[in-house]
């Protein structure tokens, strides 16, 4: 296994439509354990394919504290979502930016496993926004683009100070 690069915005990389995966494969299953290893590696809980540069439909994601409850998502559609919640999500491609973001509180999404085998799951609170928010990357799409364009300016010029006192 080995750690891939994330890409950090406001890299024009993050803004590309993944396409869907079509072969099941050794190489699709090693690159799974590499967004594994990169996610837990960079402290995250979930990692879009977006986000390392391979524009392919695939997540992972691991809520668990323990780190022991890994999930895997292909080609993931969201068949329903209900309710509200706010929650304070943070983004690998946005490190040490944080902003509260209005998502669905309940998704039932259907995808891929890494054999091709077709699974649904079921999502409530902080999973649920986690898998919506990987699946925005999919679509090329970033938490940010949620917010008003001012608190979306303030947090960037955050980020860019914080690059900045970093180099």
């Amino acid at each position: 296994m080995s750690t891939l690069a994330i890409l950090e915005f406001p890299d024009p990389r993050l803004r590309t439509v993944a396409a869907p995966v079509t072969v099941f494969d050794a190489e699709l299953k090693q690159f799974v354990a590499d967004m594994y290893e990169t996610m837990y590696a960079a402290n995250g809980v979930g990692l879009a394919a977006t986000q390392v540069n391979v524009h392919k439909r695939v997540l992972v994601a691991d809520m668990s504290d323990e780190r022991n409850q890994p999930m895997v998502l292909i080609n993931p559609e969201i068949l329903e979502k209900d309710g509200q919640q706010v929650y304070q999500e943070g983004c690998l491609s946005f490190p040490g930016i944080y902003a509260d973001v209005t998502r669905a509180l309940h998704v039932k999404v259907r995808a891929q496993d890494v054999d091709g085998n077709e699974i649904v799951v079921e999502a409530e609170g902080p999973l649920a926004v986690c898998i919506q928010h990987e699946m925005d990357h999919l679509a090329g799409k970033v938490f940010v683009d949620y917010l008003s364009p001012l608190k979306r300016g303030m947090l960037l010029k955050r980020m860019e100070k914080q690059r900045k006192a970093s180099a």
